[in-house]
């Protein structure tokens, strides 16, 4: 079982939180971002022969052929012969070749961490629980970006929209359009999770495509905690993380998924990549935080193998301020002795 929620958490509880992607300033924070990367590096390309002298690149390959044919193997898929970069693929090439290719972009410090953060989630590495939609499976790499050496150790946050663009764990008053209430997921952990980084800096998540909301392209939020401490029950509750990020999907891809149940039932309005501001930035300076994708099948419900890597500036480290920590949610039971 999760925590109790921290004291200076308590407040936050109890505040009507309206905080949400479609109520941000977008321009504001894709600008922040902008200045960023005017300083930094925004790829991990003078990376390359480091990486492969140590021996990363070669393991972040076999790390990937052993996901992809392990999953396959568990649900009895037989393999398929192409695999996708955001463009066609030359299948002569061969798996090995086109699992070395490695988007990459920088994170930002944390002014960019957005509304939808809850501390407290637990280590897991299967963070579905009872959401639907196209499976995906997640191998993201965290790198040193000034010495070109993995992140060893880390803690690492990822959350998510599910398949109608709704974020557990949060409120998200004045969306009363949406498909799911803020009442209906308030207190709840799907779609979130922490994972800590192997040898190679590399984390693995199982979850679900996500699914688009108003104002921003389908991403999926990554998060560093350079030096953390789990609490004794699984959980972590960290306030002083370095970096976050986000990571994006091709729109081919992100169209096709789309018209799948229950991506179809999604009534909220559209954006794609090409009108997220935010990706935009990262793009025009030389970053590209497209996951890499290969299809577990034949078919996209079969599921998704994606995969990207992230350059950290391993000097950062600020405070971040989620929009709760995570309490469970009260049982009836609970609530009725409460009130008397």
């Amino acid at each position: 079982m999760h925590a109790s929620i921290v004291s200076w958490a308590l407040g936050l509880a109890s505040i009507p939180l309206v905080a949400s992607h479609p109520g941000e300033d977008h321009a504001k924070e894709a600008m922040k971002r902008r200045e960023f990367l005017k300083d930094n590096v925004a790829n991990l390309n003078h990376c390359t022969d480091k990486l492969d002298a140590l021996g990363v690149t070669e393991r972040s390959i076999q790390r990937r052929h052993n996901l992809i044919r392990g999953i396959r193997e568990k649900r009895g898929i037989v393999a398929r012969d192409q695999t996708h970069e955001g463009q066609n693929y030359n299948a002569n090439v061969g798996q090995t070749s086109f699992f070395k290719s490695n988007s990459s972009c920088v994170l930002a410090p944390e002014e960019i961490l957005g509304p939808y953060y809850v501390a407290g989630e637990s280590i897991r590495s299967n963070i579905v629980e009872n959401q639907k939609g196209v499976p995906l499976h997640i191998d993201i790499q965290f790198i040193n970006a000034a010495n070109c050496e993995p992140i060893v150790g880390s803690y690492i946050d990822v959350w998510q929209a599910n398949a109608t663009g709704v974020y557990g764990g949060v409120v998200q008053e004045g969306f009363e359009d949406r498909n799911d209430t803020w009442e209906d997921t308030w207190g709840l952990t799907w779609l979130r999770g922490v994972q800590k980084t192997d040898g190679d800096g590399a984390v693995h998540f199982d979850s679900v495509f996500p699914g688009h909301y108003e104002g921003r392209a389908i991403h999926i939020h990554a998060l560093s905690h350079l030096s953390a401490t789990p609490l004794p029950n699984n959980t972590l509750i960290d306030v002083h993380a370095s970096h976050v990020g986000q990571m994006y999907f091709d729109q081919d891809l992100v169209d096709e998924v789309e018209k799948l149940p229950p991506y179809n039932t999604n009534q909220q309005p559209r954006t794609t990549n090409d009108e997220d501001v935010f990706l935009q930035g990262d793009l025009e300076a030389g970053g590209y935080p497209f996951m890499q994708y290969e299809l577990i099948g034949d078919k996209l419900e079969d599921g998704i193998l994606a995969w990207l890597s992230f350059g950290i500036n391993a000097t950062e480290s600020k405070t971040v301020e989620p929009i709760t920590t995570y309490h469970p949610r009260a049982t009836k039971a609970c609530s009725a002795k409460n009130n008397k």
